[in-house]
């Protein structure tokens, strides 16, 4: 079907002519936007690419020096739109949506990050020469995809404590951080033996391009790698140990700033990586000491002025029950509208006593360990509430450990999201309309020799 499709546009000329233009009866002759990829059933329109590389040389104003000739710099943006077609086209088959009110809001926000009012805002998109509605689907689709590797997050990546425990401990005994480039020289799933040498062979040339001083590094990344930020000179920033994969994460620890790697085959293919600056991680300034209370409740929910009347009468019936000995938890299972203590027999655990609103933690705080609150009212309803305990915790400990889970997490996303970028991009039917063929390599391959040109 993929290709069938690919086909029938070919056939029909829709991309192949060099000035195409169609006869509107009330406006004249209007050029037809050019096709530059078919990605599956969608396809990347000339304008798109065209928009997308000028927005990649205005990023690079007064440093075009840094990017690669114009037919390197248009595939590797091209490619770019390609994975964002797929990923768009996995979210729509997936469910993934974003409503117009989440679109407003997120404009909003843009606009106040840069002291802007709206009316501010479109003004700038148009004099950046972007149409406000195109640059408004932009924005939609930014949501789109950060919402779709939200749920992959929630499928594929999770943090034991023990890895929590062990990251914290690595930390204790002197925590640096990396700041570091690569390039990538990607393999498929399942690459055969001929794949794998003709990458090796490429991410040799590279080493020995760099290693000559023929072409510094981020040259070379914004010039061959087939990582997603090879545009940005290979860069990944900052990264504590825990950020790093463990393959990796020995080797760098004893690399000096500014060396370069060997080659290292990995998960996604054959890397080369730069240590540009080591620096002491921040550590934590101490205890950080706050009062938490263990507590359950039973809670009749209200929507309107009858059910608040009828959830007063029932919390009531609850409160007297109680009274007569009834047992808390076995009434919580009973009664409780709350989804998430109900099954625990109200029990909320430990937490900050103002963490569910001022009015719950004034109850609370108006009760000794043990003791039963009258009915009260809150936004969610009718409660009764138990103090169970009180206890001293230290709140900067925790914070570290969500932290450190955090980092875990987002290095592990990383390199599942990699995947599974390289997964849905092997499976694509991709043709490059600019030459008429189907694309498998977006970089360029560097010069098979290793011996430095005459002169």
């Amino acid at each position: 079907m993929k290709k069938l499709f690919a086909c029938l546009l070919v056939a029909a000329g829709i991309a192949g002519a060099p000035a195409a233009f169609s006869q509107a009866p009330s406006t004249g002759l209007q050029p037809v936007d050019r096709i530059a990829a078919i990605v599956d059933e969608d396809v990347v329109l000339r304008s798109e690419l065209d928009r997308a590389v000028a927005n990649v040389r205005s990023q690079y104003s007064g440093r075009q020096v840094e990017l690669p000739p114009e037919e390197v710099l248009e595939r590797q943006v091209l490619e770019r739109l390609v994975l964002q077609k797929l990923q768009l086209a996995r979210a729509e088959q997936t469910g993934v949506r974003v409503t117009d009110q989440e679109v407003d809001a997120a404009l909003g926000n843009i606009a106040q990050q840069n002291k802007m009012t709206m009316d501010q805002l479109r003004a700038q998109v148009a004099r950046d020469g972007t149409p406000y509605e195109d640059f408004r689907a932009s924005i939609r689709e930014e949501l789109i995809i950060q919402r779709m590797r939200q749920r992959f997050a929630q499928t594929r990546v999770s943090v034991s404590e023990s890895e929590v425990d062990a990251a914290m401990s690595a930390q204790q005994a002197g925590g640096v951080q990396y700041h570091m480039a690569h390039i990538l020289v990607g393999l498929p799933e399942g690459a055969t033996p001929e794949q794998i040498e003709t990458a090796k062979g490429k991410i040799e040339g590279i080493q020995g391009l760099i290693s000559r001083g023929e072409m510094d590094f981020a040259a070379a990344a914004v010039r061959y790698s087939d990582s997603p930020n090879a545009l940005e000179g290979g860069d990944l920033g900052w990264r504590s140990a825990d950020e790093i994969p463990p393959a990796f994460a020995q080797m760098i620890s004893q690399m000096q700033p500014g060396q370069v790697s060997a080659p290292i085959r990995g998960s996604s293919g054959f890397q080369l990586v730069r240590l540009v600056e080591v620096r002491n991680a921040e550590q934590g300034s101490g205890a950080q000491m706050v009062t938490q209370v263990h507590a359950r409740h039973i809670l009749i929910r209200t929507e309107n002025a009858v059910a608040d009347a009828a959830a007063r009468s029932k919390i009531d019936t609850i409160a007297a029950r109680l009274a007569g000995g009834a047992d808390f938890a076995e009434l919580a299972r009973a009664e409780s509208q709350d989804p998430n203590s109900k099954p625990n027999g109200g029990d909320l655990g430990w937490f900050v006593p103002d963490q569910f609103g001022l009015s719950f933690g004034s109850q609370l705080s108006a009760l000794t360990d043990g003791q039963v609150s009258a009915p009260f009212n809150t936004d969610a309803g009718w409660h009764i509430v138990q103090r169970l305990g009180t206890r001293q915790t230290d709140a900067g400990e925790q914070n570290r450990r969500a932290q450190v889970s955090d980092v875990i997490g987002r290095r592990k996303l990383e390199e599942e999201w990699s995947r599974y970028l390289r997964e849905i991009r092997g499976e694509a039917y991709v043709v490059d309309m600019r030459k008429g063929i189907p694309t498998e390599t977006p970089a360029e391959a560097p010069p098979a020799t290793t011996t430095p040109p005459n002169g």
